[in-house]
């Protein structure tokens, strides 16, 4: 196992978290999860966790549908939604097939797939998530309200 393994499961201890969420997303985006207990994820580095691929859209038809996500120890991160009591984590995964080739419909791996491309032709890719939300004011008083009101209406 490697040092960046090593210190999620040295962590993992230490914060006293009782669940691990594996994250990954289907090919349009959609973001999926895994909880697993910490007594699972020493396994899950090497060998990673099955899963019915042919229920994520996209990944896998149902006579092919046996997968595994596997965790990135690099992704790691403690979520901050408890205030108290045990924690949580998380960590993305790699989609692979049971022999442990990369998915082709694993996001992720087109990802990385594409990097490599570009890095081949002499070219650095560069790539960062774009966070969008929006703010609503809460009116209680509303009988039939058909939308939520925003906060501003700048552009």
């Amino acid at each position: 196992m490697d040092k960046q393994a090593d210190f999620v499961l040295r962590t993992i201890e230490e914060r006293d978290i009782r669940f691990v969420r594996l994250w990954f997303t289907d090919v349009i985006g959609s973001l999926k999860s895994v909880a697993v207990a910490p007594a699972e994820l020493e396994a899950a580095f090497s060998e990673g966790i099955g899963f019915d691929g042919s229920a994520i859209q996209g990944f896998s038809r149902v006579y092919e549908s046996d997968m595994l996500a596997k965790p990135d120890p690099a992704t790691f991160q403690l979520l901050p939604w408890r205030s108290e009591g045990p924690g949580v984590a998380r960590m993305f995964c790699d989609i692979q097939m049971p022999d442990g080739s990369p998915s082709y419909a694993d996001p992720r791996w087109v990802l990385k797939r594409t990097m490599a491309k570009a890095a081949d032709m002499g070219f650095t890719f560069y790539t960062h998530p774009e966070i969008e939300f929006y703010l609503f004011e809460n009116d209680k008083n509303a009988v039939n309200v058909k939308s939520p009101e925003p906060i501003d209406h700048v552009g």
